[in-house]
């Protein structure tokens, strides 16, 4: 689980009712002694939650605010702070909305009545990094919006990266997509120029045989594919980029982006 240098993990809890959000307090409390629960009843009170100096860690977003309607709320904090994972919590269960959310960048949808357990669960899982994706969007029929075959079109036999034939790099890229990373900071993390990271990404999509994001994570769980955790993606681009240091010194070159 993620932790701030102070060893706090914080959670802001965004819902207009004073009981919901007491609810997940009581819910992120069972996750451990160092987590904090942050509350917030409107999108202007998380935006100003986020503002502050102390890091957040996860956001558990109510699609149900009265300064907005739908993913509104979704999109304002997406853009304020787009490093921050946000899980959506919402009344709503149906196949649409819950693909609608991860499309819109959000690391995971779940739905209020969810038994306790795999709210635990969805909470452990965006913390670590991970996405959460609810068995309604992984539905087959329908498929993900602008995917009407997406079932049909997964390549035959594809049940492995190597069977996919991506490279250890377009792994990595994969794993941070899957991770809800935008790639700036996918950039960054495998010190790449945005121009390869879009390439790699086209890459990815034609193999998976998507064309988004979100129809990507779900391509990932229908194949049952396990991806490097993020640990392990920064550790080798960490290597990486000292390999090629050395290689750049040895060369007399200044070091620069990594082209791949």
């Amino acid at each position: 689980m993620s932790e701030a240098p102070n060893g706090k993990t914080r959670i802001l809890a965004a819902d207009s009712h004073p009981l919901a959000r007491e609810a997940m307090a009581r819910l992120a409390a069972g996750l451990g002694p160092v987590v904090e629960v942050l509350e917030a009843d409107s999108v202007a009170a998380a935006q100003a939650c986020l503002a502050q100096p102390d890091e957040v860690h996860l956001v558990v977003l109510d699609t149900d605010l009265p300064d907005a309607s739908g993913l509104d709320g979704l999109e304002r904090l997406l853009r304020a702070r787009p490093g921050v994972p946000i899980l959506v919590l919402a009344a709503q269960d149906d196949p649409e909305t819950a693909r609608a959310a991860l499309d819109a960048g959000a690391r995971g949808f779940i739905s209020k009545r969810s038994p306790t357990p795999v709210l635990t669960e969805a909470l452990r899982l965006v913390l670590v990094g991970g996405t959460y994706v609810p068995p309604q969007a992984l539905r087959a029929n329908p498929p993900p919006r602008g995917a009407s075959a997406l079932a049909a079109s997964l390549p035959p036999g594809a049940t492995s990266l190597r069977s996919l034939g991506l490279t250890p790099r377009q792994t990595d890229v994969l794993a941070l997509l899957v991770q809800g990373k935008p790639n700036k900071l996918i950039c960054r993390t495998l010190n790449l120029a945005e121009g390869t990271v879009k390439t790699h990404t086209a890459a990815i999509y034609r193999a998976l045989g998507v064309m988004n994001r979100t129809q990507a994570v779900y391509a990932v769980n229908r194949l049952g594919i396990a991806l490097p955790s993020a640990d392990d993606v920064c550790r080798r681009a960490g290597e990486d980029a000292s390999t090629a240091s050395r290689v750049f010194r040895l060369l007399g070159r200044p070091a620069a982006l990594q082209p791949a």
